[in-house]
């Protein structure tokens, strides 16, 4: 599998594997029934150091507005709160984003932009718990110094990536907070030197399968670049064996092997991202 870096913008990669070719024939044959998904994080948004500094490629709304009126439905998939993805995307007031959804928090929550609302479930009583408990753990562990939570209102992420030893600070992490996680009733969802406390029960797989099928979607697109999208993956081969096509990209990362060697695309970030959005609005016309 190889990335795409020096075809032009206009040209659209060659899927390494059949079932990935089958999945783009059949987003081109029918654009109008097809789905096309997408991560933030990585792969709209370069990854930064500080998570509030992330802000979408330049040229993504672009590309998703020439490539939104096209499809069935765009869909950001992301373990942000939506309102936060919203923001840091640019997708709310554009011109030709009206089939576009942000499923935030990994499908808990939903915007839609054509009535610019979220719809969200109460916070999870566990969240509260472990936001009040993190400082002290974080002291005990000796993980403190470079390591920063971010309150995500339904979650709370610890991130490693500003540690001295980001990979050291992210091991030492794991254990303990998966023990606090599990004593308030939530999992722990490892991803690029972040470790996330959030509710079980969700994840970026149940809330693609469920927009696919609410859709009645002929063929759907994910892109990915994290461990947090290998659900979605998972989804789109259930989709594949239920016989509707789909096609796997990878926004390429050195960090996350797993999503390069399942993937049918890869591209190199969020630039061959938007680079294949912008080729895919110019294929189907």
């Amino acid at each position: 599998m190889g990335s795409h870096e020096t075809e032009p913008r206009t040209t659209l990669p060659t899927p390494s594997t059949p079932a990935g070719c089958d999945g783009l024939d059949a987003i081109l044959a029918r654009p109008g029934k097809a789905v096309i998904a997408l991560d933030f994080d990585g792969t709209l948004a370069p990854i930064v150091p500080d998570p509030e500094q992330a802000r979408a490629h330049p040229d993504a709304v672009p590309a998703l507005a020439a490539l939104a009126p096209k499809v069935a439905s765009v869909a950001v998939i992301t373990g942000r709160p939506a309102d936060v993805a919203v923001r840091y995307g640019g997708f709310a007031g554009v011109p030709g984003l009206e089939h576009l959804v942000v499923l935030g928090h990994y499908g808990a929550e939903r915007w839609d932009a054509v009535s610019g609302e979220v719809s969200a479930p109460a916070p999870h009583p566990g969240v509260a718990a472990v936001r009040e408990e993190l400082p002290g753990l974080l002291e005990r562990v000796g993980a403190g110094q470079g390591t920063w939570v971010e309150d995500k209102g339904h979650a709370v992420a610890v991130h490693t990536r500003r540690a001295a030893d980001p990979q050291a600070a992210f091991e030492a992490l794991r254990e303990p907070l998966s023990d606090l996680a599990t004593r308030h009733g939530l999992i722990v969802e490892p991803g690029r030197m972040v470790l996330e406390l959030r509710p079980p029960g969700m994840d970026k797989g149940v809330a693609l399968l469920e927009h696919v099928r609410d859709l009645s979607a002929a063929s759907v697109l994910y892109a990915g670049d994290d461990l947090g999208d290998l659900p979605a993956y998972a989804a789109i081969d259930t989709l594949r064996s239920d016989g509707t096509p789909g096609l796997l990209v990878c926004s390429g990362s050195d960090e996350v092997t797993e999503l390069r060697e399942r993937a049918d695309v890869v591209v190199p970030g969020p630039e061959g991202v938007v680079d294949l959005l912008t080729a895919l609005a110019a294929h189907i016309g």
